[in-house]
């Protein structure tokens, strides 16, 4: 697998896994809503002006509003509701058990509708985590209730977001986290504040929550984005799942907080399945089509053999065209190969 995108979605987990700690010292003082919406926002805020010195063309927007718009409109505002609504009727710990079900549902959209090869290794790796994240936030006596299937339609919408998102390949990472965050953060704190009754933030916990987002989850939303376009949505998500694990890690030596054994078992089975996601690409001779696509690219990868009249060929991001091209090398479902297998 492509290193770049392993460390990349590697990286957006650490931000993201970390920044649960540090929202958790705000929970208190807010609606749960409100906060994640306040984050979200913040991400927007992050990455505003590098969207703003680096504008879409009108042949971009044109290209890739579409995609953009199912996966905002699913993961920002359809899967929000859906949690509110979940939430209202079940325990917060059965919600949690359920949240796992992100993974699930990005692995089986990834591969049914969106016809990315797994294999079994990346199969098993999705399994190992998706067990060791129910272990982690396991507590006796939960139950599952007609409510929780709210919340796995939240985790669908979350699913077909993250598979749809992982195939943009016109507009950049970071307009993508600008939309997402204006959305889903709106969405978020509105949901909140029906919730809670008001708004109850202070300027500080206001001015903290932003921080915290724009980190968290801006710089978390974009590494992501670009890993899973070198990795494809469900490897890129196996390895994000390792978030909770992180954020769990930082509790544990930072915050004090005590370990249980069920989480000194999970952590372990997570990282067996990290490990088998690393070793789940194939290689087999196929066919690349005739595309026009922008994204980061070097010259040197087997995919990207045009050359520049300064005989620029380091790291660079620009709209391109590639040939026909029948090949054969070891490869993942990045933005060069979602092909059916076989020569197709």
């Amino acid at each position: 697998m492509a290193s770049r995108g392993v460390l990349r979605c590697l990286a957006a987990a650490v931000l993201f896994g970390a920044s649960a700690p540090a929202a958790s010292v705000l929970a208190g003082d807010m609606t749960a809503l409100v906060l994640a919406g306040l984050m979200y926002l913040g991400a927007a805020l992050a990455v505003a002006p590098l969207c703003v010195r680096r504008r879409p063309r009108p042949e971009v927007l044109r290209a890739g509003w579409r995609p953009l718009g199912l996966a905002v409109v699913s993961g920002g505002a359809l899967g929000p509701a859906l949690l509110v609504a979940g939430l209202a009727q079940v325990p917060a710990a059965t919600a949690s058990l359920m949240l796992n079900l992100e993974l699930v549902a990005t692995v089986a959209l990834a591969a049914t509708v969106f016809r990315e090869h797994l294999g079994r290794r990346l199969l098993a790796a999705a399994a190992l985590l998706t067990i060791a994240g129910i272990l982690l936030v396991l507590e006796p006596g939960v139950g599952v209730q007609p409510g929780a299937l709210l919340i796995v339609g939240a985790c669908a919408c979350w699913g077909i977001d993250n598979a749809v998102t992982a195939r943009i390949d016109q507009i950049s990472p970071e307009q993508v986290t600008l939309v997402k965050g204006i959305v889903a953060g709106s969405c978020n704190v509105v949901l909140g504040l029906v919730v809670a009754g008001g708004w109850g933030v202070s300027t500080s916990e206001l001015a903290a929550a932003l921080a915290i987002g724009a980190v968290g989850y801006g710089a978390s939303i974009t590494l992501w984005v670009k890993g899973a376009r070198d990795l494809g949505a469900a490897r890129g998500q196996v390895i994000f799942a390792t978030a909770p694990f992180i954020g769990a890690l930082i509790s544990w030596t930072v915050l004090s907080e005590p370990v249980t054994a069920t989480q000194a078992i999970a952590v372990p089975i997570a990282a067996v399945g990290v490990v088998l996601s690393l070793r789940s690409s194939h290689e087999h001779e196929h066919r690349h089509r005739v595309t026009v696509h922008e994204h980061e690219h070097t010259h040197d990868d087997g995919h990207h053999e045009h050359s520049h009249e300064d005989g620029f060929a380091g790291r660079h991001t620009h709209r391109h065209e590639h040939r026909e091209l029948v090949h054969a090398h070891p490869h993942v479902p990045d933005l060069h190969h979602r092909h059916d297998h076989g020569i197709d």
